[in-house]
């Protein structure tokens, strides 16, 4: 740890600006907690749910949503350590019925690609397939006849499909269900007694209600805990405590091994999570820089980290970790600005415990450069998503749509799009533009779109990480 960095967590400090943070940006309720020093510091602020009143507590547990990938992918990483899996075979050397709607690309598709989203399996795919333990299996199964993002290994394209494939892959090798999986290689060795994964194990604890509403008010509860079916379990359902979430990063962070020394991972295994598979072309959405095996890397200004985000419904998670300066940070909240609580609470954080700097919010330059709109106008599609670009008075319009199985998870998002940079680097071109007014859920104030061209001449329209071909 670099000499000029303190151990020492000020709780009351601390105390006071999560509660002023989370007042600011209408947060009802959020769970903070810091590994630093080798000691994990738990706090809370506000409320689990506003019309009922009850207190967030240390204790409380929340939906982690995508965070729940990190989960899925060290399981598939103690799975390759022990032999039973081979990284860079096909998915098929494992699942043989499995396929996708293109059957050239089904070969292509590797457990490595899987993890480090460069498999082409899309997002947005939604199914509720019951409550059964074949649940992954008929997900799986059903998933055939999706549509690729793009062609395995050309592109990172953020994907639900892919590590649902995976919690697949898990049950077929360990004869357990994934939720059993998790429980029995994961929780129970790390002694982690505040995270699961079943909405009638989060009745035993303090459980955070969702809230929703416009930027700028106070937010009200969801009308639903949760729209997630069980077999969305491996890409988006942990449900955890905070300070679960930093006593499992503390494994990463200790080499993989449990805190009563027993080993989890070996050294080598938790490096090769942490290594760069993938450069991210939109470095601004969830502030990656690439990806590893599982998770999302960082660079802050010249300071290493790793950790990934999560949204549910109305519930968002943040995690980052600080290998260097063995700091690791969680932070759950339930609903309002939370994007804008996590930013400038996290800036804070690790800039003090780990000497890093979070890169500015996202948003145009000033006097915005001269793009032609023409070439990126029109429709691009993946599952679930419709996105329509259009030029209207010479400005830059989008409209971002959700369909099928993710038709209720949001109305249409129209935004205007302003002109950040365009750069062309060998095989592709990547045009970026700021889209106003989406709201604190998407980024902190400006989300950005990237159009990428690559060498083939195919087009891609990439939102959140997830890149969706041009259709017309």
């Amino acid at each position: 740890m670099p000499s000029n960095l303190t151990t020492t967590f000020d709780a009351a400090r601390w105390q006071a600006r999560l509660d002023a943070l989370r007042a600011e940006h209408r947060v009802p309720g959020a769970s903070l907690a810091v590994l630093v020093g080798g000691t994990v510091h738990e706090l809370a602020s506000g409320v689990l749910h506003r019309g009922t009143g009850v207190e967030a507590t240390t204790d409380s547990v929340f939906q982690l949503g995508s965070i729940a990938k990190i989960y899925t992918a060290t399981l598939v990483m103690q799975l390759a350590e022990a032999g039973e899996l081979d990284l860079d075979a096909p998915v098929t050397d494992v699942l043989p019925d499995f396929s996708v709607a293109d059957p050239e690309a089904t070969r292509g598709i590797t457990v490595r690609r899987l993890l480090s989203h460069t498999s082409g399996l899309t997002c947005d795919f939604t199914l509720d397939t019951g409550r059964g333990d074949d649940c992954l299996a008929r997900y799986v199964e059903a998933a055939k006849g999706v549509a690729l993002d793009c062609p395995p290994g050309t592109a990172l394209s953020y994907s639900g499909i892919a590590y649902n494939v995976l919690g697949r892959i898990i049950e077929v090798l360990t004869g357990l269900t994934w939720d059993e999986a998790l429980k029995q290689r994961l929780f129970e060795p790390l002694g982690l007694e505040r995270t699961m994964t079943l909405p009638e194990e989060a009745l035993r604890f303090r459980a955070a209600m969702g809230h929703l509403g416009e930027p700028g008010q106070d937010p009200e509860p969801a009308p639903a805990w949760d729209l997630m079916p069980r077999s969305a379990g491996p890409y988006g359902r942990v449900i955890a405590s905070a300070g679960d979430i930093v006593r499992f990063a503390r494994m990463h962070l200790d080499g993989g091994v449990a805190s009563d020394g027993s080993p989890v991972l070996a050294p080598g295994t938790v490096a090769a999570m942490q290594r760069r598979e993938v450069d991210c072309p939109d470095k601004w959405s969830v502030s990656a820089d690439g990806w590893g095996l599982g998770w999302s890397l960082y660079d802050w200004n010249g300071v290493r980290g790793y950790g990934h985000d999560g949204a549910s419904i109305g519930q968002y998670a943040y995690l980052r970790v600080a290998p260097e300066a063995g700091v690791a940070i969680a932070l759950t909240t339930n609903g309002g600005g939370a994007r804008l609580l996590y930013a400038e609470l996290f800036r804070e954080l690790l800039d003090e415990l780990a000497g890093a700097r979070m890169p500015d919010a996202f948003a145009p330059p000033a006097v915005p450069p001269a793009v032609d709109l023409a070439p990126f106008t029109g429709t691009y599609t993946r599952a679930g998503v419709v996105i329509t670009v259009a030029e209207h008075d010479g400005a830059g319009r989008l409209v971002y749509e959700f369909v099928d199985g993710m038709k209720d998870f949001s109305p249409p998002i129209e935004a205007e799009l302003v002109p950040v940079s365009r750069t062309v680097s060998g095989a592709t071109t990547e045009t970026v533009f700021a889209a106003s007014g989406v709201g604190a859920a998407f980024s902190e104030d400006w989300m950005p779109v990237v159009f990428t061209t690559m060498a083939d001449g195919s087009h891609y329209c990439c939102i959140g990480m997830r890149a969706a071909p041009k259709a017309a």
